[in-house]
């Protein structure tokens, strides 16, 4: 192991999982900071024994943010939520947790911060999730001067958000309605995120510095859903549905304990989500793209009729 001490601060989520395990390879300890330890222990086996920790922390709580840091190299924050839930609001976890967590790294003596934002992160944003991220990015620098912003793009990989869950859709419905379908992507796999991560963590040179982080291709959303219903082979009618309808929509599902879609995330969908190309990405950071047609389709295939058993016409 390389001696260093790595804390994730959401490090039990979707990028997490896959970034504990890189970096156990890499022979970091690594340390995950998150509410509900006892929910995070499938994460031990990814290193060796002893190699990741798991502590509680509540990233609202100062004392508890300071005991998760204490003794870390390099400190990760994760930390995001795609809508608002009780307590778990875009406030307090894009803003102040990501303040906190600047602030008492930078007090511990922590040598590398980077903090994991969003493409279109602005405070000008229609979208308060946009808007929150952009103010957490801006409280991370003024604390924390020589953090490293990585901006992400739509993150995909077997346990995602996104093709999963447009992929249950096309199963479990005749029709996929969509929204702003002329808006642009540029998804990014988790694992060359993980990758990119770790190549901050070793250049001294990303100290300060702002990467905005997409994969090798440009598609409209309506690409997106077409390939999803090419590869789930449901064939789903997609549907155009004008956006006035589309809000009338999201304001009752909002309402839902976990949303198919809110207000907010249509806002942020009428906005394209791709790199300006004004930042350093990927290619700047030594890795090499992979495409979503090389991925997707391995985990996506239980979603086909038959799974992935293909029966013979």
């Amino acid at each position: 192991m390389s001696g260093e001490l790595v804390t994730i601060f959401g490090g039990s989520g979707f990028i997490g999982k896959t970034l504990v395990e890189h970096l156990a390879k890499a022979g970091y300890r690594v340390r995950v900071a998150v509410r509900r330890p006892n929910n995070a222990l499938f994460l031990k086996p990814l290193g060796e024994l002893g190699q990741v920790q798991l502590a509680q922390a509540n990233v609202r709580n100062r004392a508890s943010v300071e005991a998760a840091v204490k003794g870390a190299d390099i400190v990760i924050n994760l930390v995001s939520v795609l809508y608002e839930s009780g307590s778990q609001t875009f406030e307090k976890l894009h803003v102040g947790a990501a303040g906190l967590i600047a602030e008492v790294s930078k007090a511990s003596g922590v040598k590398k911060l980077i903090q994991i934002s969003s493409i279109g992160a602005d405070e000008e944003s229609a979208s308060k999730y946009a808007r929150t991220k952009a103010r957490g990015e801006k409280l991370v620098k003024e604390n924390f001067p020589e953090a490293t912003i990585m901006r992400l793009s739509v993150v995909f990989g077997p346990d995602d958000s996104f093709f999963n869950k447009f992929g249950a859709m096309a199963k479990s419905f005749i029709a996929l309605p969509v929204v702003c379908g002329e808006s642009k992507m540029q998804p990014v796999y988790v694992g060359d995120v993980a990758d990119a991560i770790l190549n901050v963590m070793t250049n001294d040179s990303a100290a300060g510095k702002l990467y905005e982080i997409g994969g090798p291709k440009v598609y409209t959303f309506k690409e997106l859903l077409e390939f999803v219903n090419k590869v789930t082979e449901q064939n789903v009618q997609l549907i155009s549905i004008p956006r006035p309808l589309a809000y009338f929509q999201a304001f009752f599902l909002g309402m839902l304990p976990n949303p198919i879609v809110t207000i907010d995330q249509l806002r942020l969908l009428e906005k394209d989500n791709i790199p300006t190309g004004e930042q350093p990405g990927l290619n700047e950071l030594g890795v090499e793209a992979t495409p979503v047609e090389a991925v997707v389709p391995n985990y996506l295939i239980h979603f086909r009729p038959a799974g992935q058993f293909k029966i013979a016409s």
